[in-house]
């Protein structure tokens, strides 16, 4: 697994967008009602979508944020095969930070809960791509 990072590349290119969130000071992770591990929010593009609006749907989505400030950080690539790419080709997205301002009580979506934490999770659903753009936001100082 390889993993990159870009200031930006052609728009056409983008097919995710991982949005790095804090709610409260706090760490914003999205359990699937499938797994038991967390994850930063984050989706596919759908068609015709601009990069930047799959990010705000994505956050609604996957955390209920009803409010927020949201801002990219770089573009990111992953080569290898992974849960979503299984010819292991390069793969492009655009990763975001936002502060979340106000939640739904409830969720409605594939995601069956938040959590909120200080840290960072044990249990990873990407543990090869996930920290990483974190530590990059870090780096960038986005965060």
């Amino acid at each position: 697994m390889k993993i990159r990072f870009y200031d930006g590349v052609e728009d056409s290119l983008l097919q995710f967008a991982v949005i790095i969130a804090k709610y409260d000071g706090r760490w914003v992770f999205c359990k699937h009602k499938e797994r038991d591990t967390y994850e930063i929010p984050g989706g596919r593009r759908e068609a015709g979508e601009a990069i930047s609006k799959t990010a705000e749907r994505e956050l609604r989505e996957e955390t209920g944020a009803l409010s927020f400030d949201i801002e990219p950080v770089c573009v990111y690539s992953v080569t290898g095969k992974t849960r979503v790419n299984a010819t292991g080709e390069e793969t492009y997205g655009m990763l975001y930070y936002a502060e979340i301002k106000a939640l739904e009580p409830e969720l409605h979506s594939e995601i069956e809960k938040i959590i909120l934490l200080d840290g960072l999770p044990d249990k990873w659903t990407y543990p090869s791509i996930q920290p990483a753009l974190i530590e990059e936001a870090w780096r960038r100082r986005k965060l």
